[in-house]
């Protein structure tokens, strides 16, 4: 199945989307260094990256028609920041706001299906106007906004045609899920809403994948079993005391048993193989250097290493310290490696960073966790599939109804 990125970044949802049975014919984003990331490893013959055409400008400048009628799946995560926490949240009245460009991409190659990414400021109550429009314009792409036209007087005019479409229009059957990375198996607490549509002539009765991983499991592997810990080869000494808001929850699971979920991975889980980093680094890992200066004050405070880490932020100016530190049991706190950070997001080892520690952190902060978006995009292929088999299905049975009564 074919498919296109837009907002690529560093190419973590292109890289799920591929995993996930997806080719993309065109990959597509305006920072120079995360199409240098994504450029290089390709030049090194990075099987997943090996095709990639990568379009390095603005996605309102590409020309899609050589691409019409030929893609499965549009998938892309437009620029957060209208919409983060730690932002100025302008929303519509930002000039990175990209949810039309997004919509008018899909209304020009009516793929299948879409799937688009974001932060969960998004559905914060001071935008839930603006996300219902964001939601109505997906669905309703084939409606455009006039000339001069407000998003609020575009919103009324699509919240009028959601119930009158016409014959002719392109369509799309929209779910809008907030979900937390952790819960499928990302070694990162990370929030975001998916926005995934699929187009109205397709039978396709899609909804999110289920949670594989919880933190009731991992409060259990860790102390109720005790599996956590074996595994790690962690001595009794060094294992620390149930946390006292976890106290009560651990009784119970003590009684109730072992969860039907994986644990929730951890930053041990995910960085536990790997050598404690040097200035310098090594030849053996890519990526994986010393960034010396990590300290704590209040609010960072790191990640600590026996608990999913917190979400990885590309920061509006350099990076934050807190999000983006490792917290040891004895309470010293260093700065993850470029290599740990990628790890985190669920990057293949072989995937290299392009740029300096700084850069390669914001490229890092600004992606989608590799295995979310391959659980996601599998999950859409799979139905676009059954879709597509029970549409040949009908039709040969039509044609064989037709010779039946010729």
């Amino acid at each position: 199945m074919k498919s296109v990125e837009l907002f690529a970044g560093a190419g973590g949802l292109a890289l799920g989307c591929e995993l996930a049975g997806f080719s993309p014919l065109k990959v597509v984003e305006w920072d120079r260094w995360a199409c240098d990331t994504v450029r290089e490893n390709r030049d090194r013959n990075y099987p997943l990256v090996a095709d990639w055409d990568v379009v390095e400008g603005d996605v309102r400048g590409v020309d899609w028609s050589a691409l019409s009628d030929s893609v499965d799946l549009v998938a892309g995560g437009p620029p957060c920041q209208p919409f983060s926490m730690g932002g100025k949240a302008r929303a519509a009245d930002d000039a990175r706001d990209m949810f039309p460009a997004t919509a008018d991409v899909i209304r020009q190659l009516r793929p299948k299906a879409f799937i688009v990414e974001n932060v969960r400021g998004l559905t914060r109550s001071a935008f839930a106007n603006y996300f219902q429009y964001i939601q109505l314009r997906l669905a309703h792409p084939d409606v455009v906004s006039h000339e001069g036209e407000t998003w609020v007087d575009h919103l009324h005019r699509l919240q009028s045609d959601h119930t009158s479409t016409r014959p002719d229009e392109l369509t799309y059957n929209v779910a809008a899920t907030l979900v937390n990375a952790a819960d499928y198996g990302v070694p990162q607490q990370r929030w975001r809403v998916f926005i995934v549509g699929f187009r109205s002539d397709l039978d396709a009765e899609w909804s999110f994948p289920t949670a594989t991983h919880s933190y009731d499991a991992l409060l259990y592997s860790q102390w109720v079993s005790g599996e956590y810990w074996d595994r790690h080869k962690v001595p009794t000494s060094q294992r620390g005391e149930i946390p006292q808001r976890a106290v009560n929850r651990v009784k119970a699971l003590e009684k109730a048993g072992k969860p039907a979920e994986r644990p929730w991975r951890t930053v041990r889980d995910a960085i536990g193989d790997l050598p404690e980093p040097k200035i310098g680094g090594d030849r053996k890992h890519l990526n994986h250097i010393l960034q010396p200066g990590a300290r704590v004050y209040p609010g960072h405070t790191g990640s600590p290493i026996d608990l999913p880490a917190k979400a990885l932020k590309a920061g509006g100016h350099g990076v934050p310290g807190g999000e983006n530190m490792l917290r040891r049991p004895d309470g010293s706190v260093r700065y993850f490696t470029i290599r740990e950070s990628a790890r985190l997001q669920t990057f293949p080892d072989r995937y290299e960073l392009h740029g300096a520690w700084g850069e390669a952190m914001r490229q890092l902060g600004n992606a989608v966790p590799v295995l979310l978006a391959q659980k996601v995009a599998g999950s859409v292929a799979e139905h676009i599939a059954v879709a597509e088999f029970r549409a040949a299905a009908k039709a040969r049975s039509a044609a064989t109804d037709k010779r039946a009564t010729a």
